[in-house]
């Protein structure tokens, strides 16, 4: 009888081991899909913001600057990128460090008027931790930038080719 019940406890002890030593390694398969996902995201995120931004921008009205010949000459200035610049980093990730926004028009007389915005920040991949805690040599975060360009509203439609001189506001750092 006693050798029975010492067979019994010695395989509870075993299970205990056994899933003492697969728990770390189980969480760690499940957590590295899961951190990838939310760099997925942050990417969309990321994206998201670019675009409302340039959204935004492509309805900013240019402001007059007189050039002393008595004729208007609309342009972007500083205070249309800063408009962009702010609904950028209100929208953008607070995981995200090192946030950087560009703002770029492209305007012109005789050619389509579009704004481009580029938006990034840097990732903390917690694999990444993980990997260094083992001794492996990896970088620190991964940097997520994207790009949008957009149409500006207020221009003709007969204007087909896209500009190609540019007036770029930043980087605005966070």
């Amino acid at each position: 009888m006693t050798s029975i019940m010492t067979k019994q406890a010695r395989q509870r002890g075993q299970s205990i081991i056994e899933i003492t030593l697969l728990t770390p390694l189980l969480l760690i398969a499940l957590y590295i899909p899961a951190d990838f996902g939310i760099g997925f995201y942050m990417g969309n995120l990321v994206q998201n913001a670019a675009r409302e931004g340039a959204r935004i921008g492509s309805g900013l009205q240019k402001s007059d600057v007189s050039n002393g010949n008595g004729k208007p000459n609309l342009v972007f200035t500083p205070t249309n990128a800063i408009t962009v610049k702010d609904a950028v980093f209100s929208r953008l990730p607070a995981v995200l460090e090192n946030k950087v926004v560009t703002v770029k028009f492209y305007a012109g007389t005789t050619c389509m008027n579009f704004i481009e915005v580029t938006a990034q920040g840097d990732y903390n991949f917690f694999l990444y931790k993980l990997m260094g805690l083992f001794g492996s040599t990896v970088p620190d975060s991964v940097t997520i930038s994207r790009t949008t360009q957009i149409r500006h509203d207020y221009q003709q439609y007969t204007n087909s080719d896209y500009c190609t001189d540019s007036t770029t506001y930043g980087p605005y750092s966070s």
